[in-house]
């Protein structure tokens, strides 16, 4: 016979103000960021309290159910590489993937997959709950309690329970002191029928951060069976999908059943009906005063900002296998709910549309991130992180990858080990969070290839020849994947020798020459020379010149990946060495360390916009200072000659 597993509910419930057992560090937050930050200081050794309002809700996707996309997918490669687990999920649940950007150069190609809603949410959640030093409490923190340094000692849940630690990761997303809109009534929340944290956003600002109001917003869900998909052009994923994680079993991919996403249009009619919503818009009312991210905008953001335009591309993607709802990408609108169904009705294939639930707008409460330092601790309460759309990021990827740095040091920070931070020439993510903490920015920040200078020898293909020794050494990557990684390595590098070494001959070479429309050999050349060409077919050139009897070519023929990866450095070589003596040559820079105490004031030859710009923001290096707005060469000669006195 099974008896009561605990005491009478009264009991539980006087147990409920009692202090819960102190973790190393507590995570806020189940999103993409949260379940990064979590995995990455469990994997360290770190005990963890992850605080979610609903355990049902982790990893749930908030807006668009798809992982990458444009520089996006750089992000998610580098938090695989890194140990991360973003990747991984994808690769499970993806039911379309594809390659975005095929016709450009391969700095610029980007895995794009269409998930499978509630298989992604699904697989996370039994992510975080296989992690033994992981433990999930249900509620919502409303302050930190710090100690006589100033930094976090513990955290006091919304019910009064308290949990001491070492360290605090914020990763709220958009819940904090959240009000949603669908027209101009205001309803308190985060996302569709979950409530909004209040509290926090208050002992924020008590405790030193600047904070304002953003806003993001999501498009209307529609039965999939009221759509007419004949009237919309099919977009099928690719024949060959790549999966995002180097831990992926290749020969199993794709897990799940892959299916189509469709492609409609906005009318005339449809810009007709939406305007005539616009004197109920909260966005141009005033209502909402957060500004929106500048490159997802809302439909209604799109017919003022791009006025000449007569319509505009919409997607039409499937919430998952099982689902029978779809998601209305490019329509995102706070209208009211009548507008939407008038504007739907207006759009080839969705005349007969049936609408499941409304678009609508979130304002939540972020903090600008020039206040946190490269390792995402906050500059005003040491032990304090901040990962994801609460500093200021727009998009899974980008919340994902500030989470894994928030977790690792803040897992850090708990155990006594050195930060640990990325430079701008050695992956996005260093380019993402220096940019988020040397400006100001007013507007949810995106990540794009154009944001890298360095995005040559940034592409998605090389991430973890970049970035696994980082992860293997912070205990992130496991010793078996890190040698296969190594491994793969070690045969770019033979198979770049061998290309420079090996020489075709003309008579091997010449119908292929001739088939590509480029110069004929009058001589044999290095395979190296031929493969830059850009016309030529890397594959059918290597197959032509004999690469199956050359040992450290002969793979190149049948792994696609590895071919594509060794492509991509013999094609880009003179550019790449270009870019790393650059590279070297700022490294200078980056090595002038500036105190985190340093008196800019003190500096009188400084100038006084410089100063008061330098100590808000609080650069750790002369190269961080360069980036800057506001501040000269003029400033930054004068800083480092008082750096050197």
């Amino acid at each position: 016979m099974s008896g009561p597993v605990s005491g009478p509910a009264s009991d539980r419930e006087a147990g409920r103000a009692a202090a819960i057992d102190a973790a190393d560090v507590v995570v806020l937050g189940g999103g993409h960021a949260g379940i990064e930050a979590a995995s990455a200081a469990a994997r360290m050794g770190c005990s963890v309290a992850l605080v979610t309002m609903d355990r049902a809700a982790i990893g749930r996707m908030s807006c668009n159910p798809a992982i990458g996309g444009t520089a996006k997918a750089h992000l998610v490669h580098e938090v695989d590489a890194l140990g991360g687990v973003m990747g991984e999920l994808a690769d499970r649940t993806g039911i379309q993937f594809r390659i975005l950007n095929r016709s450009k150069g391969p700095a610029v190609w980007s895995t794009r997959c269409q998930s499978d809603r509630d298989s992604y949410a699904r697989c996370a959640r039994r992510h975080v709950e296989s992690i033994d030093r992981i433990r999930i409490v249900t509620g919502t923190i409303v302050a930190a309690d710090r100690d006589a340094g100033g930094a976090v000692s513990a955290v006091t849940l919304g019910d009064g329970r308290r949990i001491p630690c070492r360290a605090l990761v914020i990763a709220s997303g958009t819940f904090l002191d959240a009000v949603m809109y669908t027209g101009l009534q205001p309803t308190a929340g985060g996302r569709a029928d979950e409530p909004a944290a209040v509290g926090l956003g208050g002992w924020l600002a008590r405790a030193g951060l600047a904070t304002h109001r953003l806003k993001t917003g999501t498009p209307p869900r529609l039965y999939r069976d009221s759509i007419d998909l004949s009237a919309c052009r099919e977009q099928a994923g690719d024949a060959d999908p790549q999966p995002f994680s180097g831990r992926t079993d290749r020969a199993a991919f794709p897990v799940m059943p892959q299916v189509s996403c469709y492609l409609t249009h906005t009318t005339a009619a449809t810009h007709a009906v939406l305007r005539t919503g616009f004197g109920r818009s909260p966005i141009f009312t005033g209502a909402i005063a957060g500004r929106g991210p500048r490159y997802c905008p809302s439909i209604e953001d799109k017919l003022v900002r791009f006025a000449d335009r007569d319509r505009h591309q919409l997607f039409i993607e499937p919430d998952g296998l099982r689902s029978d709802l779809i998601y209305l990408n490019g329509f995102s609108t706070s209208l009211p709910r009548e507008v939407q169904a008038a504007a739907l009705a207006t759009i080839p294939g969705l005349e007969r549309a049936r609408v499941a639930r409304p678009g609508y707008a979130v304002e939540y409460v972020s903090v600008p991130a020039y206040q946190l330092g490269p390792t995402l601790q906050t500059h005003a309460v040491p032990g304090l992180f901040l990962a994801g759309q609460v500093c200021g990021t727009s998009g899974y990827e980008e919340a994902a990858a500030l989470g894994l740095m928030a977790g690792i040091n803040a897992a850090c920070r708990a155990q006594g080990r050195p930060p640990f931070t990325l430079g701008r020439s050695e992956a996005y993510i260093g380019v993402m969070i220096d940019d988020l903490t040397t400006r100001e920015w007013r507007e949810p920040y995106r990540m794009f290839t154009s944001r890298a200078e360095h995005r040559l020898v940034l592409r998605q293909d090389n991430a973890e020849r970049r970035l696994a020794h980082y992860g293997h050494r912070l205990g992130l990557v496991g010793d078996a994947h890190y040698r296969r990684v190594a491994a793969r390595a070690a045969a770019v590098e033979d198979a770049l020798r061998a290309l420079e070494t090996a020489r075709a001959v003309p008579h091997a070479v010449g119908e292929l020459l001739r088939a590509a429309g480029t110069a004929p050999l009058a001589a044999p050349a290095p395979l190296a020379d031929l493969a830059r060409r850009p016309e030529m077919p890397f594959r059918d050139l290597l197959a032509a010149a004999g690469a199956a009897g050359v040992p450290a070519l002969r793979a190149l023929l049948t792994d696609a990946p590895l071919r594509a990866q060794v492509a991509a450095e013999v094609r880009y070589a003179g550019y790449v060495r270009r870019e790393r003596q650059l590279i070297e040559r700022q490294a200078r820079h980056e090595a002038v360390r500036i105190p985190q105490a340093f008196d800019y004031a003190a500096v009188r030859a400084l100038s006084a916009e410089a100063a008061e710009t330098l100590a808000r923001i609080r650069p750790v290096s002369i190269g961080q200072a360069s980036r800057v707005a506001g501040v000269t060469p003029a400033d930054l000669n004068v800083l480092r000659v008082a750096l050197h006195r």
